[in-house]
């Protein structure tokens, strides 16, 4: 399983990656192994600003359906539209062509006080 160290996780099994003050959001490795295949992605937040911890979407696997949760208060400015035809890329790439949104953060440092990579391995117990 794959944590990249330069993210920072959610006990939601969301990921983060900040830069200035913009981020990019999606779901772990472990989350998606966890759903197995995805076959939808829902997200109608795009211009909405959502505290810490709110519901930005959810996603449908062959057997279940899984809230997504805003790791850090902010804007949801954009989502990845290549979902809504290819939702596998959350299985095949969640760090990378699987991201689900773009948010403008409200308060940067609030992301230091997210989970780092060891951090996630030792809650899930990787």
């Amino acid at each position: 399983m794959n944590f990249p160290s330069h993210l920072k996780y959610t006990k939601d099994h969301e990921w983060i990656e900040l830069n200035g003050n913009m981020a990019t959001v999606g779901i772990t490795d472990f989350a998606q192994g966890e759903l197995g295949d995805v076959v939808y992605v829902d997200i109608t937040t795009v211009g909405q600003e959502l505290n810490q911890h709110d519901v930005f979407g959810s996603v449908e696997a062959v057997k279940t359906v899984s809230d997504l949760f805003m790791p850090v208060a902010g804007k949801v400015i954009e989502k990845n539209t290549s979902l809504d035809s290819s939702p596998e890329k959350v299985n095949n790439d969640p760090y990378g062509e699987g991201w689900m949104i773009k948010i403008e953060v409200k308060n940067p440092a609030d992301v230091q006080s997210l989970l780092t990579a060891d951090q996630y391995k030792e809650l899930i117990g990787k």
